[in-house]
């Protein structure tokens, strides 16, 4: 699993997704803002499986 999400990539999933689940907890978004997992998980691992079948890589080549 070779990472594929970039620095501000990575910094811009990490805080929508905190944001989204801070919306849902204290209710002023719907259940539906804890979607906002997603892209804080795929944030803080630096991989995004949604860009694999369109070979979308938006960090540095290794």
């Amino acid at each position: 699993m070779n990472k594929n999400v970039g620095g501000l990539d990575r910094i811009l999933r990490i805080i929508v997704g905190l944001v989204l689940i801070a919306l849902a907890v204290f209710g002023i978004f719907s259940p539906w803002g804890y979607v906002g997992v997603v892209p804080l998980f795929t944030g803080l691992i630096g991989w995004c499986p949604a860009y694999l079948p369109f070979g979308i890589r938006t960090c540095k080549l290794p």
